[in-house]
């Protein structure tokens, strides 16, 4: 593998350096099917080595002379994009994203994916204090509870400092998402959801629920399925979902 170049300090570029992390994530990719989406490809540290699954492959990178030098190096069935990936329009057919997540732009990057409708599955590198909120680890989140209906939320492993450079001051986690095939809530009911799930998070100590409702009636309410697990801070994380 060649050295990595230092990445720009303004685009919040670390690298993945480590083999072991790059096989990892390349496992957990093997476990899905479909084509393949790279959210900020650098020089190819996951590039290379995902074209190695023989699916077609997109990467996108909002640096441009990495970007070129990159394509030069690629397979000629893989694509290399140079765009800002917050404002890629994802495709509408099942694919898969992967991607080494600049640290200050996770949470947008996925309020961005989580509202696209296509992809399936999503292997994802980013701060390990994030990841383990989002997969719900000790209380879900808000986000995470926003979304739990609709996907299964895993927390694959942490991914230390030392696997970067340039070295950034705090680990990284590996976070996967999967699609569930039967959601647990209607889709017409998502806002509604969602707005229940934010008054939640945000008017702690008041009554959201009226206590005269039984839990029947407050599922009924709703239009949750019974057996639908119930999320919120210090939940238990016993998921169901979907995995390839």
């Amino acid at each position: 593998m060649r050295t990595q170049r230092p990445g720009r300090h303004e685009l919040g570029q670390n690298f993945l350096i480590d083999r072991n992390i790059i096989e990892t994530v390349v496992k957990l990719v093997n476990g899905t099917d479909g084509p393949i989406i790279e959210f900020g490809t650098g020089d190819g540290a996951l590039t290379l080595p995902l074209e190695r699954l023989g699916r077609p492959l997109t990467g996108i990178e909002i640096d441009d002379r990495r970007a070129a030098r990159l394509a030069r190096r690629v397979r000629a069935a893989t694509e290399i994009v140079t765009a800002d990936y917050l404002r890629f329009p994802l495709p509408k057919t099942p694919h898969v994203l992967v991607g080494n997540l600049p640290f200050h732009l996770t949470t947008a990057t996925l309020r961005h994916v989580l509202a696209a409708p296509g992809w399936t599955d999503a292997v994802l590198l980013m701060q390990w204090e994030v990841a383990r909120r989002r997969a719900g680890v000790g209380g879900a989140t808000m986000m995470t509870a926003q979304w739990w209906p609709w996907f299964d939320f895993r927390l694959a492993g942490r991914v230390p400092a030392a696997a970067f450079r340039p070295r950034p001051g705090v680990d990284g986690g590996l976070l996967t998402m999967t699609r569930r095939g039967r959601p647990l809530v209607q889709d017409a009911d998502r806002s509604r959801y969602q707005d229940f799930v934010r008054r939640v998070f945000t008017r702690p100590g008041k009554e959201i629920v009226p206590k005269r409702l039984t839990a029947h009636q407050w599922a009924e309410a709703f239009r949750l399925r019974p057996g639908s697990p119930a999320r919120g801070r210090g939940a238990s994380s016993n998921r169901t979902g979907h995995r390839r």
